[in-house]
C-alpha cells in the first residue's frame, strides 16, 4: 500500500473560505481554565476536523494569536469560530437559553461512559483544567457528565487526547442521526 503525499492530500482539501462557509456540526466546546497552549492548539485542530460550531475559551485558557497554539493548531485557529469569556458559567447560561445540552467530560457521580452516552444535538462539551478538572460551580450547571474509562493507575488522559476521543464519538453519533433521517 502506498500512502498519499502531502501534495496529493492538499489537492483534495477545500479552501479556507469553503470550510468557513460549510454547515458546521452542532457541537460547541467549552474550554475552562486549560493551562497548556499546546492542548488548546490541538483542540482547535481536532475541532476543524469535525467542523465544530464554536469553541469558547474561558478563564485562564489562552487565546490566539499565540505561537504555542499555532504550532499544534496548524492554521485551524484561523478557521474554527471561537470566542473568549472570563467565566464559563456565562457561556453555559447563554447556550442553555438556546436549548443546547451541556455535558461535562469529568469523573463524577452518575457520569456515563462516553461510548454509552446518547449525544443529543445541539450539545456543548465542557473540558476543564488539566490537573483540577472542571470546577464544582460549573459541574452544578451541567446537564450530564461523561467519562473515559481508565483501567490503569492514571486518573485521566491528556485533555487534548480526551477531547479527540469524545468529540469523534459525538461526531459519529451526529453523522448516524443524519443518515437515519435521510434513510
Amino acid at each position: 500500500m502506498k500512502k498519499y503525499s502531502f501534495e496529493e492530500i492538499q489537492a483534495t482539501k477545500p479552501s479556507v473560505d469553503e470550510v468557513k462557509n460549510r454547515k458546521r456540526t452542532p457541537i460547541y466546546v467549552i474550554l475552562d481554565n486549560i493551562r497548556s497552549l499546546y492542548n488548546v492548539g490541538s483542540i482547535f485542530r481536532t475541532s476543524d476536523a469535525v467542523l465544530v460550531e464554536k469553541i469558547y475559551l474561558c478563564g485562564i485558557t489562552g487565546c490566539p494569536p499565540r505561537n504555542e497554539i499555532s504550532k499544534t493548531a496548524l492554521g485551524a485557529e484561523e478557521i474554527v469560530p471561537w470566542e473568549y469569556y472570563d467565566n464559563a458559567s456565562d457561556v453555559i447560561l447563554e447556550l442553555k437559553e438556546k436549548g443546547v445540552r451541556i455535558v461535562a467530560t469529568e469523573i463524577a457521580k452518575g457520569a456515563k461512559e462516553y461510548s454509552e452516552y446518547d449525544f443529543n444535538f445541539p450539545i456543548a462539551l465542557v473540558f476543564g483544567h488539566e490537573v483540577h478538572g472542571i470546577s464544582d460551580e460549573i459541574m452544578e450547571m451541567v446537564d450530564d457528565s461523561i467519562y473515559l474509562p481508565m483501567l490503569g493507575r492514571a486518573n485521566s488522559l491528556n485533555v487534548a487526547t480526551c477531547y479527540g476521543i469524545t468529540v469523534y464519538e459525538a461526531f459519529k453519533q451526529y453523522k448516524n442521526s443524519i443518515k437515519e433521517k435521510n434513510d
